[in-house]
């Protein structure tokens, strides 16, 4: 008899999966973006509180989901070619890499510019560093590089699971939804 190999992966995997890349999108689409002048201009309070919640947001659920990966049930990696596999593996990884560098960058570069963190209901998190302007400002270009780079990547990633599920047809995109919606399983010629 064949032991039992689940063909979702579990419900509170999916939820922090779907939780962290809403949060992503939210977190880049309110980016305020450009000089410090502009990103920590009264006039962009609201947008740049948003983007740190959401940002510390995402960084927490990154690190509830790791810490969740060991105990949580793992769907049965559809037969692929090395190269896939390969591809899968690194881009997974970087987007890991990823989803926590950027809300520490926008930290460290906030810090040693000097500007507190702040927080949606007046939260402020003052800077725990010594003020390094040029650093920060180095670092905070990075964050915007990474920042474009985990969108490419994550549409990169949804183009695969599109793939998967439209041209493979195997369970990769559905393993990720919850059963509920099994609709959308491929139907296999």
């Amino acid at each position: 008899m064949k032991p039992y190999t689940p063909t979702h992966f579990g419900t509170i995997t999916q939820a922090l999966h779907w939780a962290t890349a809403l949060l992503v999108l939210i977190a880049f689409i309110y980016g305020p973006g450009g000089s410090e002048e502009r990103i920590f201009s009264s006039a962009r309070d609201l947008d740049r509180h948003i983007h740190e919640t959401l940002g510390l947001s995402v960084l927490a659920l990154t690190t509830l989901r790791i810490l969740w990966r060991p105990f949580d049930r793992q769907p049965e990696a559809p037969h692929a070619s090395r190269w896939m596999r390969t591809a899968a593996t690194a881009v997974q990884a970087m987007l890991y890499v990823l989803l926590f560098a950027l809300p520490m960058t926008a930290i460290a570069g906030s810090w040693l510019e000097g500007h507190p963190l702040t927080l949606l209901g007046g939260v402020e998190i003052a800077p725990l560093v010594g003020k390094s302007h040029a650093l920060g400002a180095t670092i905070a270009t990075i964050h915007t590089w990474l920042g474009d780079s985990i969108m490419w990547l994550a549409g990169l990633h949804a183009l695969a699971a599109l793939y998967h599920h439209y041209v493979l047809r195997d369970e990769v995109l559905a393993s990720m939804l919850p059963r509920r919606l099994s609709i959308w399983r491929p139907r296999r010629e």
